[in-house]
């Protein structure tokens, strides 16, 4: 590509200034050649490219926000638990993919169609590079392990860029290091090339990492991955033994503390299975191997850190955290009676007057999740409602949390000149969401003690969180407790997919988990009825069978002559 990409520049130098017929044989400075990659250091170079990719950024730190790993936009603003935030006329393109009525031109489609495009050709790079040092071209082979290490990461990878894209467009061309031709279509189902690479990766990779690596992925992420996607596929039983097994091999997840997931100073630890390294400060980039994809979505105002106002929860997702009377989730939907909104649709005289209301039974992840006006927001002291929103009328009352960092750490986890473009991890898999994803299976296998187990054992660690308190007393009447039972498996199910919001909400699941579970047009709309009564905007959207997925990016169909086919439906 990059080979393209010069000769393309050389002309156009040609014809603006006279060159003679040597210029064009010359080597292009600045590049190396494949005889120079292939080399051990040149693959393994190709390989940490190959990683590169998985923050979604290639140029600058600026508009990558539709690749970003976290997948905010099509993950979280698409479902239920989002909002875009900020102001109406700011990013625009964002209002379509919130309100379910993107057009193939949409920005946010072609940069993360770009982005895991550009990852896949890094892991083909990697692998054909490979494949002729391995041949005997260029200089000394690796070891045979070695080699299929390679191959196994490379390749868990390139599964991920194509996981991500079929999630959203559903129809992708599949491409290799052995693919030829210039232009592949999008008629076939790639996950079963999805499988291939994953269960070469689970039989290549080691449970251990290289000392002082541990960004690189290993055999627990590659079963973790295959388990998820066998999922996707509603291959329960499979599914189900590949994440047992990552389970059965970590220590128990009530030892690790839930607010550890999001905190910069404790990343990468026992809970982690596969996250996006992000480094910021030293690294020489000016902050492009920083959360680039997440500079958007800090608080806005006067506020410690403050860009742009984007991706405030829902009032939907704050109710959702309500507790019963015995501190168990109201999966009947109870939870929107009396809905908590904060200081939303207040008076100004009475937002003078507005305190938190303390009795308010929730479970105490909200903290971690949403910022709310009256609690202490991180070590930022207490959040101050209006003042640190953009544009409540637009995106609501609440705020974003896990994306964030604490004041006390903008000096080491921000790049310089910077507040908003942090060095904190993205978790693509964590001990939790294999847990509740073993759960599922279990659910779906009848195996319902198992399934109560798993997810007891998620709220067991959230009972486990220190309250948030205001003046020493706790900021709300926080309750968990474990299920006694699952009487049936359409209960169990319920509590399976309630406990995945409630665990996993803002960490870009939620739309994907919907689509899959088939329930997303009968959720959305449900949403819609609620969320449309304080924000104009949601009135009266319906959800189509085609909004399950994306439209392909046009400019893409346009290239390819019409080998590539839209998205059903669009």
């Amino acid at each position: 590509m990059k080979h393209i990409k010069y000769i393309l520049l050389s002309l156009l130098i040609c014809s603006t200034f006279s060159c003679k017929k040597e210029f064009l044989t010359l080597q292009p400075q600045g590049e190396l050649t494949e005889a120079q990659l292939t080399t051990q250091d040149g693959v393994e170079g190709l390989l940490v490219g190959a990683y590169g990719l998985l923050n979604g950024n290639v140029n600058g730190t600026y508009g990558n926000y539709g690749a970003a790993p976290s997948q905010w936009l099509f993950g979280e603003v698409a479902s239920d638990n989002a909002h875009k935030g900020s102001e109406i006329g700011d990013q625009p393109p964002m209002n379509a993919i919130e309100q379910h009525a993107p057009t193939s031109t949409n920005d946010n489609l072609s940069n993360i169609w770009d982005r895991c495009f550009e990852g896949i050709q890094r892991c083909n790079n990697t692998l054909k590079i490979l494949a002729n040092l391995q041949a005997g071209q260029g200089t000394a082979k690796f070891s045979d392990a070695r080699a299929k290490e390679i191959q196994g990461e490379t390749r868990l990878l390139r599964a991920h860029y194509y996981f991500f894209l079929v999630r959203i467009f559903k129809v992708v061309p599949y491409i290799t290091e052995a693919t030829s031709g210039t232009f592949v279509p999008n008629d076939k189902d790639i996950y079963p090339n999805i499988v291939d690479d994953l269960q070469f990766a689970v039989a290549n990779l080691s449970t251990t990492k290289p000392k002082n690596q541990k960004g690189r992925v290993d055999k627990y992420a590659a079963q973790a991955y295959l388990g998820k996607v066998f999922l996707y596929q509603k291959k329960y039983p499979e599914a189900y033994d590949l994440l047992n097994a990552v389970i059965l091999a970590k220590p128990s997840l009530i030892d690790m503390p839930y607010s550890d997931n999001f905190d910069i100073t404790k990343e990468d630890g026992p809970e982690t299975i596969m996250s996006v390294q992000h480094s910021v400060g030293t690294d020489g980039t000016g902050g492009d191997n920083g959360n680039v994809g997440d500079i958007l979505n800090f608080p806005y105002g006067n506020a410690p850190i403050n860009c742009c106002g984007f991706f405030q929860p829902t009032i939907d997702l704050a109710n959702s955290f309500k507790v019963s009377a015995v501190g168990l989730p109201l999966l009947d939907g109870s939870y929107r009676t009396n809905p908590y909104k904060s200081d939303y649709g207040l008076t100004e005289a009475d937002k003078i007057n507005y305190a938190v209301d303390k009795t308010l039974p929730l479970d105490p992840r909200i903290e971690s999740t949403i910022g709310r006006r009256g609690v202490p927001y991180r070590d930022w002291g207490i959040m101050p409602g209006d003042t640190w929103i953009r544009d409540a009328s637009n995106g609501g009352p609440f705020l974003a949390v896990k994306n964030t960092i604490d004041v006390a750490q903008i000096s080491s986890g921000t790049a310089p000149g910077t507040t908003n473009v942090t060095g904190l991890n993205v978790n693509l898999i964590r001990l939790g969401d294999v847990y509740l994803m073993a759960a599922e299976c279990a659910v779906e296998k009848g195996d319902l003690a198992r399934a109560l187990t798993l997810v007891n054992a998620v709220r067991a660690r959230a009972a486990k969180i220190t309250p948030r308190d205001i003046n020493g007393v706790p900021a709300a009447a926080y309750k968990v407790s474990e299920y006694v039972s699952f009487p049936n498996d359409t209960y169990a199910r319920n509590a399976v997919r309630f406990e995945r919001r409630l665990e996993l909400a803002m960490e870009g699941h939620r739309f994907f988990d919907l689509v899959r579970w088939g329930i997303a047009k009968q959720t959305l709309e449900s949403y819609f009825a609620f969320e449309g009564g304080y924000f104009n905007y949601l009135k009266g959207i319906t959800i189509e069978a085609r909004d399950d997925y994306f439209p392909l990016p046009q400019d893409q169909i346009d290239r390819s002559k019409g080998t590539l086919k839209q998205s059903p439906g669009y």
